[in-house]
């Protein structure tokens, strides 16, 4: 397993209780001193990205056929023990490294993608050396903060799931299309945790439009609820509207106080002066892909 501890530019990821709160009191016996002890140094453990490609399968196709890799990524810590995974070929990581050396050419000077093989792509002992090697390559351009913080690297993981999450989406393939976007918000978080919010909303937005159209409105408004704080800060207003407009609907139906976001979204369109659209937020999610 490869793994890429995050630089000390990132923000602390954890939030972890201070000494004083884990330590407080001098009535505590030597054996809780100790376990608060204990406590503390795993919340203040280094917060670390694992790739791990585990395994490949060759696809065979009638005229032609490839590799794909199973990628697994993970955080390290007690508070994540979920592995969740993609699959890519190798032509999808040379594109990858192409778009980074574009931006990135001499920070990734001695980042190499392991290169082509000319003869023997599908054996299996060529396969376990390529395998292991685009694990190591995954660590190396995560431990790259000009890569870490690129669009790029996200959208590696990602891309492909959302897209054909919204296709299926537009097909009314609602199952189908929500457990594509689980997976898609799984990665988001993991990777980059400190920027989640500007990347898991066209996500959570695609997640409550499905969730409401599978008649499952706690988990709809949840997901809206998520998304919201976001769209507040870095969406556009349209998006901002639909989501009050989902959540207020949804209030009503659970039950739930909408009073205040019903005045927000009032306010927001008669700040705007009816240049807020009244698109439905499956229209903007649907119009974000096409």
């Amino acid at each position: 397993m490869a793994e890429a501890k995050l630089g000390p530019e990132d923000p602390d990821e954890t939030d972890p209780q201070t000494a004083d709160e884990l330590l407080i009191g001098s009535s505590l016996t030597t054996k809780e001193l100790q376990q608060n002890l204990r406590k503390l140094k795993q919340c203040h453990r280094p917060v670390r990205v694992l790739f791990e490609i585990p395994s490949s399968r060759v696809v065979q196709q009638p005229l032609s056929k490839h590799v794909v890799y199973k990628i697994v990524v993970m955080r390290s810590g007690s508070f994540d023990s979920h592995r969740v995974s993609v699959e890519r070929r190798y032509s999808d990581f040379f594109c990858f490294h192409h778009k980074l050396l574009q931006e990135f050419e001499e920070e990734l000077e001695d980042v190499p993608l392991p290169p082509k093989l000319l003869a023997g792509n599908f054996s299996p002992e060529n396969i376990s050396k390529r395998r292991l090697a685009l694990q190591d390559y995954l660590a190396k351009m995560f431990a790259a903060r000009c890569v870490r913080h690129s669009p790029h690297f996200p959208a590696f993981f990602t891309e492909h799931e959302q897209k054909q999450a919204h296709m299926l989406l537009r097909a009314g393939q609602f199952t189908a299309a929500l457990e594509l976007l689980q997976t898609v918000l799984e990665i988001q978080e993991k990777l980059l945790p400190w920027q989640k919010s500007t990347l898991t909303l066209p996500t959570l937005s695609a997640l409550a439009v499905c969730y409401r159209d599978l008649d499952e409105p706690e988990q709809a408004f949840a997901a809206a609820h998520r998304a919201l704080p976001a769209a507040r800060r870095y969406g556009p207003k349209s998006h901002r509207a639909s989501l009050l407009e989902m959540l207020v609907d949804l209030g009503y139906q659970l039950r739930r106080p909408v009073v205040q976001l019903q005045d927000e979204l009032t306010g927001l369109r008669d700040t705007e002066r009816g240049e807020v659209s009244f698109r439905s937020l499956k229209e903007v999610v649907i119009h974000q892909f096409t």
